[in-house]
């Protein structure tokens, strides 16, 4: 039997054009019609593997949320360093696409990913000794902190000429020369922000530990 002129539609294909749609333009771009176009099929044909754009997209965020390094959780690393090193790998894997950053911070819904991460921070604070309560606020604290810091970058937001920044704000001098050290200001920022975190959750850890009566019931939120 001959080969087909072209592969196979797959939904590994499907994703890996989504994500470099978003990638490039932005999850607006991403559309059912765009994507066919893009992998050279019919759009009706996408509907076989998925059966809607958002479905797509969830599987996009998926895909991302893969590459984050869950292993510290596994290897009885202290809570506080396993943090630390989670927290590191999942901005880089977001910086690395932040354009699915706002589909991401919808929450986990069913994507297998993003769940397996919920459950390995929850799971490993709450065999620390924090409450299932400070646990599941730890989880939240995190996904807010490290989803931010990966949405955009602080420096960039200003720009390189100082005439801008002249006479109105005297204590903005230096800020047309931000974007140039981009890199340092946004992972510093990071950085400061991650230990301040941490740091803090420490000072609270033995009374939270002590008092495990706080727990929500199962199936209920914090």
């Amino acid at each position: 039997m001959a080969r087909p002129r072209k592969p196979l539609l797959s939904r590994e294909r499907i994703v890996v054009a989504a994500l470099a749609l978003v990638d490039a333009e932005g999850l607006e771009a991403v559309s059912t019609r765009r994507l066919a176009a893009e992998l050279g099929v019919s759009g009706p044909s996408l509907y076989n593997h998925f059966r809607t754009k958002d479905a797509i997209l969830d599987a996009v965020a998926d895909r991302v949320c893969a590459d984050v390094d869950l292993s510290m959780f596994e290897d009885a690393t202290d809570w506080r360093t396993a943090l630390l090193t989670w927290a590191r790998s999942y901005r880089a894997a977001l910086a690395a696409h932040p354009h699915i950053v706002p589909h991401l911070a919808r929450g986990p819904g069913r994507r297998p990913s993003q769940l397996r991460m919920a459950d390995a921070v929850f799971g490993a604070m709450t065999a620390a000794g924090w409450s299932r309560a400070q646990a599941t606020r730890i989880g939240a604290l995190m996904r807010y902190f490290v989803a931010g810091s990966a949405l955009g970058s602080f420096a960039r937001g200003f720009v390189d000429d100082a005439a801008v920044y002249a006479g109105d704000y005297p204590h903005l001098d230096q800020a047309h020369l931000l974007a140039e050290h981009q890199q340092q200001v946004d992972e510093g920022a990071f950085e400061t922000g991650l230990r301040a975190l941490v740091d803090g959750l420490a000072l609270t850890f033995p009374a939270d530990g002590a008092r495990p009566e706080q727990a929500p019931a199962a199936g209920r939120p914090a």
